[in-house]
């Protein structure tokens, strides 16, 4: 079978062109190209590479010509130069659903977020939840993972908190309360939505995709600083005092160690899909645990943040509102 990427390059969407790639099939990556984390992605074999932006329905059709499928995986974490969450989530996705039509594609898996909804004061979350519905709406058959925290090679999760350990002496939790997460190893997430794509699985379904184990944000943090021999000190601090250290890093570092939408989501905790949604079937079901092993093998050079992470050393001009900037843990 023939796939489309759109958000290709990104780390989700490289992660599941190797995956297809693995099983024989042949991938369509589209992305802007801004991502370089990974350069090797553009010249994986059997794939084609589409520099283009999700602004041009009759761009995409040609992109998405002779695919099967589309694994829908472009999306930001914040807006910046001129991409805001209603030109690339909702409107991109108008215009990926328009092009998969003239195409003649069969099914397409969107990637969400598992808190994801409507009226809740986050542009973030109300345009990924539209994206959601125009897919439902599509007429196509679909298939919607709402997905938690991702972690892997490349990620901003294991490589933020790397960092952070080799930067800095302390390290700050968010608010007085504990809160769940459930972190999802990257090559499951690839996994379903191949088996999605391929198999035909999910048809028409909502599924909350989430990490085997539970665990408060400070168990997560401890086992990475296990990982990587650090101790630093460690204590929670309230919630106003990390939406205005968001604040100040967001404009600070050019990828924020912490942002103010990454606060709002730590402290509602992310276990729980919202709205309530569909679960994996057993077959699907992730198995990979957080382990010391898991960890080890998505983490970065070791090292601490160096100048070229800061916004200054980096040109990148911030526009509109702060919600979601890109930090250490990587939202769909």
């Amino acid at each position: 079978m023939k796939i489309a990427i759109t958000g290709g390059t990104g780390f989700v969407g490289r992660n599941i062109a190797r995956a297809l790639v693995a099983q024989g099939h042949t991938v369509a990556i589209i992305a802007r190209g801004r991502d370089t984390t990974d350069q090797t992605i553009r010249h994986l074999p059997n794939a084609s590479f589409f520099p283009i932006t999700l602004d041009d329905p009759m761009k995409l059709a040609r992109a998405f010509n002779g695919c099967d499928a589309v694994a829908h995986c472009a999306g930001i974490n914040r807006e910046i130069d001129g991409q805001t969450y209603q030109r690339v989530h909702v409107n991109g996705t108008a215009n990926v659903i328009a092009a998969a039509r003239r195409a003649g594609v069969k099914k397409i898996a969107l990637i969400s977020f598992l808190r994801a909804r409507p009226n809740c004061g986050s542009g973030y979350h109300e345009s990924k939840f539209a994206a959601e519905e125009i897919v439902r709406n599509s007429g196509l058959n679909y298939t919607i993972l709402k997905c938690g925290v991702i972690y892997g090679s490349g990620d901003h999760m294991l490589d933020h908190l790397s960092h952070a350990f080799y930067t800095f002496p302390i390290f700050t939790f968010v608010g007085l309360e504990d809160k769940p997460i459930r972190p999802t190893a990257v090559e499951e997430v690839a996994n379903i939505v191949a088996a999605s794509l391929i198999n035909g699985a999910l048809s028409k379904q909502t599924v909350a995709v989430l990490g085997p184990e539970e665990m408060t944000l400070r168990e997560a943090v401890k086992r990475v600083a296990r990982v990587v021999r650090k101790k630093p000190l460690m204590f929670p601090l309230p919630v106003w005092f990390h939406y205005l250290l968001g604040w100040f890093v967001e404009r600070l570092m050019k990828t924020p160690l912490v942002s103010v939408a990454q606060v709002r989501m730590l402290a509602e905790g992310i276990a729980k899909p919202e709205p309530p949604c569909g679960t994996l079937p057993a077959e699907l079901v992730t198995k990979i645990r957080f382990s010391d092993e898991q960890i080890r093998k998505g983490l970065p050079q070791a090292g601490p943040f160096r100048l070229h992470d800061l916004r200054c050393c980096h040109g990148t001009k911030i526009i509109g509102h702060p919600h979601l900037h890109r930090a250490f843990f990587e939202m769909p």
